[in-house]
Order: C-alpha cells, then sequence, then structure tokens
C-alpha cells in the first residue's frame, strides 16, 4: 500500500466516526423491530387482550414490520433529493414521536399507530446510511462498509429480545399518572437516545459539497461528487406498501373461531396478489425504479431473495412463539423467557453466521445455504415433537432451539455474498437493501400468515371448553374444574405451538429448494 496523502488520514478517521454513528442508528432501528417480542403478552395484559385471544396483539408485530418495509426504499431515494443529514433527523423525530405514542397507548390501535410510526422511521434510516457510504467511500472500500451497517441489522435481531427483556425488568412506576416502568421503559429510553444520536449525526456526518470528488487532492476527501438529483419512484413506492397492506389485512383475523381468514380475507389477500402483479410490471417497464438491479443474472437473484424471504419468515415466527411457548406453558416471566429459553436460539443465530461466513469461503454460498436449511428445518422438525410436560423436557428444548438457530444463522452471510457477486459493484448497496427488505417481507407475511393458522387452531380447539364459574358449587369442585379447565388450554397452546414449529419446518425446506437456483461458487 501507498502512502497516505497528508489530509487523507484525518478524513479517513471522520468517516470511520460517521459509520459508527450510522451502524449506531441502524441498530436502534432493528433493536425495535424485534423489541416486543419478549413483552407481547405484558402488552396484551396491560391494554385488555386476554392469553386465549392474542390473535389481536399481532398487529403490533405487523404494523411495525409494514412501516418498515413499505418505508426502505422510497425514503431511501427521497434522501438523494433532499440530503442524508436532512432525513435522518426526520426520521429519528418520526422514531422518538412513534416511541411516545406507544409508551402511552393505552388501547391497541394506539400502540399499533405508534409501532406503525417507528417502523416508517426505523425502516428509512437502514438505505440512507447505506447511502451513506457510498457518498464517503471510494467503491473499492465500500464492500467492508456496508458490511458493518449489515452486521449492525444482524445484532439487532439477536439482542432485540434480550434488550427488550431487560428494559422490561425495570420497576413500574408512575409520573403524573403516566407510566414510566415496565415494557413502557422499552420506548420511553428510544426518546434520549433518538435526540442523542440526533446530535451525533449533526456533529459527525458531514454535509456533501458540490465541489468534492473522489481522491481530491486539495481536500484530501475521498467522497463520491454530491448526487444528482434523481426523480423518485413513488408510484412504485407506493404499489409496494398498498399490496403489502393488502395482503396483511387480508391475513388479520380478529376472530378466528370459525375459519382461517375473516369474512375480507380472501377478497384482500387476491386485491393484494394483483396490485403486487401490477408493482413488478411497473418496475420493469419504469425508467425509475425503487430497486434497480438491471444488469444482474435474475434467477440466482431471485432465488437468493426468496431464501432471505422465506429465512425471514421463520426467524420472526420462532421469536415469536417460542417466547409464547415459555410464557404460557412453563409461566415463566418475559426476561426469564428471553434468556432461559429464546436465549438458546438467539445465541446459536450469530454463532451460525460466523460459521456460514468461513464455511461459504470453502464449500461456496450455495451448498452452505443449502445445508444450513436443512438443518434448521431439522431443528424445528424436533421441535414440533415437544411433550407437553416441557418442564421435564428443558434439555431437550435447548438442544432443538440451538440446531434450528445455527442452521438460520449458517444461511446469512452466503445470501448476503451471493447477492453481492451477482450485482455490479455499483449496485452493492441497493443489493444489500434488497436482502433486508426480503427478509423483512418474509417477516410480515410469514408471522401473518402462520400467526392466522395458529390462531384459528386454537380457537377451534377451545371452543367447546367452558369457563368454570365459583358460583353455587363447593370450592373443592370449582378449584378441579377450573384445574382441568386450564389443562385443557394449556394442550390447546401446545398443539398450536407445535404444529406452527412443523411449519416452520416446511418454510425451511421451501428455503432450501430455492437455494438450490443460488449462484455456484465462483460464479
Amino acid at each position: 500500500m501507498g502512502l497516505l496523502h497528508s489530509g487523507e488520514r484525518p478524513v479517513r478517521a471522520a468517516r470511520g466516526v460517521a459509520l459508527g454513528v450510522g451502524g449506531a442508528v441502524v441498530l436502534l432501528a432493528a433493536l425495535d423491530a424485534y423489541v416486543v417480542v419478549t413483552v407481547l403478552i405484558d402488552i396484551a395484559e396491560d391494554i385488555g387482550i386476554p392469553v386465549n385471544r392474542l390473535e389481536r396483539v399481532t398487529p403490533v408485530v405487523t404494523g411495525f414490520l409494514l412501516g418498515y418495509v413499505a418505508a426502505m426504499p422510497l425514503l431511501g431515494r427521497l434522501s438523494d433529493r433532499y440530503g442524508r443529514k436532512p432525513l435522518i433527523h426526520l426520521c429519528l423525530a418520526a422514531f422518538a414521536v412513534g416511541s411516545v405514542l406507544t409508551a402511552l397507548a393505552a388501547g391497541e390501535v394506539m400502540v399499533v399507530a405508534g409501532r406503525t410510526i417507528q417502523g416508517v422511521a426505523g425502516g428509512a434510516l437502514l438505505p440512507i446510511t447505506m447511502a451513506l457510504i457510498g457518498d464517503l467511500w471510494e467503491e473499492r472500500e465500500r464492500a467492508t462498509a456496508l458490511g458493518a451497517v449489515g452486521a449492525a441489522q444482524e445484532l439487532g435481531s439477536a439482542l432485540g429480545p434480550l434488550y427488550g427483556g431487560a428494559l422490561a425488568k425495570i420497576s413500574r412506576t408512575s409520573f403524573l399518572g403516566v407510566e414510566l416502568g415496565g415494557w413502557h421503559a422499552i420506548f420511553w429510553i428510544n426518546v434520549p437516545l433518538a435526540v442523542l444520536a440526533a446530535v451525533a449525526v449533526q456533529v459527525t456526518v458531514p454535509s456533501p459539497r458540490p465541489k468534492e470528488v473522489a481522491g481530491d487532492p486539495e481536500t484530501g476527501a475521498v467522497a463520491a461528487a454530491a448526487p444528482a438529483v434523481e426523480r423518485i419512484d413513488g408510484k412504485g413506492g407506493a404499489l409496494l406498501a398498498l399490496a403489502l397492506a393488502l395482503l396483511v389485512a387480508g391475513l388479520y383475523n380478529p376472530d378466528p373461531a370459525k375459519a382461517v381468514l375473516p369474512p375480507w380475507g380472501l377478497p384482500l389477500i387476491g386485491a393484494g396478489l394483483l396490485v403486487g402483479a401490477v408493482f413488478v410490471r411497473w418496475e420493469i417497464r419504469s425508467p425509475v425504479r425503487l430497486l434497480d438491479l438491471s444488469g444482474t443474472r435474475k434467477g440466482p437473484l431471485l432465488a437468493t431473495l426468496g431464501v432471505s424471504f422465506l429465512t425471514g419468515a421463520a426467524l420472526l415466527v420462532t421469536m415469536v412463539f417460542v417466547q409464547f411457548t415459555a410464557q404460557t406453558l412453563l409461566e415463566m416471566e418475559a426476561l426469564d423467557a428471553a434468556w432461559q429459553v429464546l436465549g438458546r436460539f438467539l445465541i446459536a443465530l450469530p454463532v451460525g453466521a460466523l460459521a456460514g461466513g468461513l464455511l461459504a469461503r470453502r464449500l461456496g454460498d450455495r451448498s452452505v445455504a443449502v445445508a444450513g436449511l436443512l438443518v434448521a428445518a431439522a431443528g424445528y422438525a424436533l421441535m414440533s415433537r415437544w411433550p407437553l410436560d416441557l418442564a421435564a423436557a428443558r434439555t431437550q428444548m435447548d438442544v432443538d432451539l440451538v440446531i434450528a438457530g445455527l442452521g438460520l444463522g449458517l444461511v446469512i452471510a452466503p445470501v448476503s455474498a451471493a447477492v453481492l457477486r451477482v450485482t455490479p459493484a455499483a449496485q452493492h448497496g441497493v443489493a444489500s437493501a434488497a436482502v433486508v427488505v426480503a427478509r423483512m417481507m418474509g417477516m410480515l407475511i410469514g408471522i401473518a400468515g402462520v400467526s392466522a393458522w395458529g390462531f384459528y387452531r386454537f380457537q377451534s380447539l377451545t371452543a367447546h371448553l367452558d369457563t368454570p364459574l365459583p358460583f353455587g358449587v363447593d370450592p373443592a369442585v370449582y378449584a378441579r374444574r377450573m384445574a382441568d379447565y386450564l389443562a385443557r388450554v394449556d394442550a390447546a397452546l401446545h398443539l398450536e405451538y407445535t404444529e406452527m414449529f412443523l411449519v416452520t419446518a416446511v418454510l425451511c425446506l421451501l428455503g432450501a429448494a430455492a437455494a438450490l437456483f443460488m449462484p455456484r461458487r465462483g460464479a
């Protein structure tokens, strides 16, 4: 390597600081994508949702994901027009507002509204940060910086549930009638964090200067020239958001006692698929696209994005329903469930990701992705055989969760590497964002679809049960009837959860089939 220009060292240091701040902002948003996993039951109890109607809490998860996915491509483009720094500030402000609404919520509508606003703001931060890297780094150095931001995104998925459970342990306390502790603390703490992030962005993120060009010897800068104002694919963004919203609304059934889908389910799903087809047609023909990946080999690219979609679905179903299993059948507190049960999966996930990156160098991305998804499918198949007496099967649970986590983790690095390999270097930022978009879409559609089936199964299994009442019966008789009722509810929950894990195993097998069409090693 040659000697650095006299002004290049401080510029590199400044870029490193900007990258650290950008990564922290992405991590903050990623944490909140998963932070409610451990406290969904606590939120449900506080806003009046009984444990046998948990389908009503699903929009707390899907609302955030819908906002996250819909905003990601469109607001990334808006930052090309209005600048990275102003858009980051706007997103952080909206993130804080959504957090306050969620913390203050006393009902379902306000919780979902707050989470959706958080999702819109959080979803925009990843592509804007990636675009900022494109502004500040030369092409040959850009991959490392993009990898660091991608790692922050992945770290959020592993730490989010544990982070949420830890904050929820803060003692409940109120000030002027406002609840500050418990699960509310998860969202109140976002306000000072967003303020700190905004200050850090203002201080460290450079504003683009029109005369800066890559490798300018006078300034020592290695930033790219300020991007020209681009047309924004507003129609494409609106079509994508509408398609996803219709699909999610069609899959959400607030009363699953009689059917998997609500009366409006099939019409909305059909409309969502139709709008999705219109979106694809628009993206093919439009001169301005949300995710312009022209010049890439479409078959391997779509297969790789399909793998990301299916692994995303498996990931979130695991996080939500393993936590539910621990809190309902093992009767554990939120943090204990997160650390002692779900934590096995969350620890295995990054270990598998590290192993996947190392193995992919020797065996190729496709082979490792296929193997990882087959391992994950085996783990979920074992989870579907968990006995009703889970307290006596804790070792088996731990082993099965580790297998599933390692399997899904093995897929992370090969998918990211494969997408970058089939796209030109100039499109690596867009390609990296596409992987995340595909995974988040998988989470959104996966949790909505699998939940619809699971909650219907629970309602059908418990429809004949009558809640015992303590009136006019001997206390001992009432206690015996209540114990029998609760045992039947637990049996229904157990069957619901294990069937969901079996469905997740099928998703992993479909992912393994899609991975067979990923690019070969060296391709």
